[in-house]
Protein backbone atom coordinates (compact mmCIF):
# COMPACT_ATOMS: atom_id res chain seq x y z
CA UNK A 1 0.00 0.00 0.00
CA UNK A 2 1.12 3.13 -0.89
CA UNK A 3 1.98 6.35 1.47
CA UNK A 4 -1.21 7.88 0.38
CA UNK A 5 -3.85 5.00 0.87
CA UNK A 6 -2.36 4.42 4.62
CA UNK A 7 -2.79 8.24 5.29
CA UNK A 8 -6.12 7.44 3.92
CA UNK A 9 -6.71 4.72 5.98
CA UNK A 10 -5.43 6.49 9.31
CA UNK A 11 -7.43 9.64 8.64
CA UNK A 12 -10.53 7.07 8.25
CA UNK A 13 -9.91 5.48 11.39
CA UNK A 14 -9.65 8.60 13.19
CA UNK A 15 -13.05 9.66 11.75
CA UNK A 16 -15.67 7.59 12.14
CA UNK A 17 -18.32 9.86 10.64
CA UNK A 18 -15.75 10.33 8.03
CA UNK A 19 -16.08 6.56 7.25
CA UNK A 20 -19.89 6.43 7.40
CA UNK A 21 -20.50 9.27 4.69
CA UNK A 22 -17.37 7.41 2.15
CA UNK A 23 -19.38 4.14 2.83
CA UNK A 24 -22.31 5.64 1.86
CA UNK A 25 -20.71 7.39 -0.82
CA UNK A 26 -21.04 6.02 -4.67
CA UNK A 27 -17.00 5.36 -4.55
CA UNK A 28 -17.51 3.94 -1.01
CA UNK A 29 -20.17 1.43 -2.52
CA UNK A 30 -17.89 0.36 -5.37
CA UNK A 31 -15.17 -0.02 -3.29
CA UNK A 32 -16.94 -2.47 -1.09
CA UNK A 33 -18.40 -4.25 -4.17
CA UNK A 34 -14.89 -4.72 -5.83
CA UNK A 35 -13.46 -5.68 -1.92
CA UNK A 36 -15.96 -8.28 -2.03
CA UNK A 37 -15.89 -9.46 -5.06
CA UNK A 38 -15.06 -13.26 -5.49
CA UNK A 39 -15.87 -14.92 -2.43
CA UNK A 40 -19.31 -12.69 -0.86
CA UNK A 41 -16.97 -10.58 1.58
CA UNK A 42 -15.37 -13.83 3.55
CA UNK A 43 -11.61 -12.47 2.35
CA UNK A 44 -12.83 -8.95 3.90
CA UNK A 45 -14.20 -9.89 6.67
CA UNK A 46 -11.18 -11.61 7.82
CA UNK A 47 -8.64 -8.87 7.11
CA UNK A 48 -11.05 -6.23 8.86
CA UNK A 49 -10.83 -9.00 11.97
CA UNK A 50 -7.02 -9.28 12.04
CA UNK A 51 -7.01 -5.55 11.27
CA UNK A 52 -8.84 -4.97 14.86
CA UNK A 53 -6.63 -7.46 16.74
CA UNK A 54 -3.39 -5.76 15.06
CA UNK A 55 -2.87 -7.22 12.40
CA UNK A 56 -3.38 -4.96 8.89
CA UNK A 57 -1.61 -7.42 6.45
CA UNK A 58 -4.91 -8.99 5.06
CA UNK A 59 -6.44 -5.20 4.89
CA UNK A 60 -3.32 -4.10 2.58
CA UNK A 61 -3.25 -7.17 0.48
CA UNK A 62 -6.88 -6.86 -0.62
CA UNK A 63 -6.42 -3.14 -0.85
CA UNK A 64 -3.59 -4.28 -3.61
CA UNK A 65 -5.38 -6.49 -5.49
CA UNK A 66 -7.90 -3.43 -5.70
CA UNK A 67 -5.55 -1.07 -6.89
CA UNK A 68 -3.83 -3.62 -9.76
CA UNK A 69 -6.89 -2.92 -12.13
CA UNK A 70 -6.74 0.26 -14.16
CA UNK A 71 -10.68 0.52 -12.14
CA UNK A 72 -9.21 0.06 -8.72
CA UNK A 73 -6.11 2.44 -8.89
CA UNK A 74 -8.83 4.92 -10.36
CA UNK A 75 -11.48 4.64 -7.72
CA UNK A 76 -9.05 4.60 -4.81
CA UNK A 77 -7.37 8.33 -6.00
CA UNK A 78 -10.72 9.33 -6.40
CA UNK A 79 -11.58 8.32 -2.41
CA UNK A 80 -8.20 9.89 -1.60
CA UNK A 81 -9.24 13.32 -2.98
CA UNK A 82 -12.49 13.00 -1.92
CA UNK A 83 -11.01 12.64 1.73
CA UNK A 84 -8.66 15.19 0.98
CA UNK A 85 -11.26 18.26 0.73
CA UNK A 86 -11.70 20.16 3.61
Amino acid sequence: MDEKTTRLVEQLKSNPAMLQTLMQSRDGQALMQMLTQGDRGAGLQRAVQSAAKGNPADMVKLVNQVMQSPDGAELVNRINKAVQKP
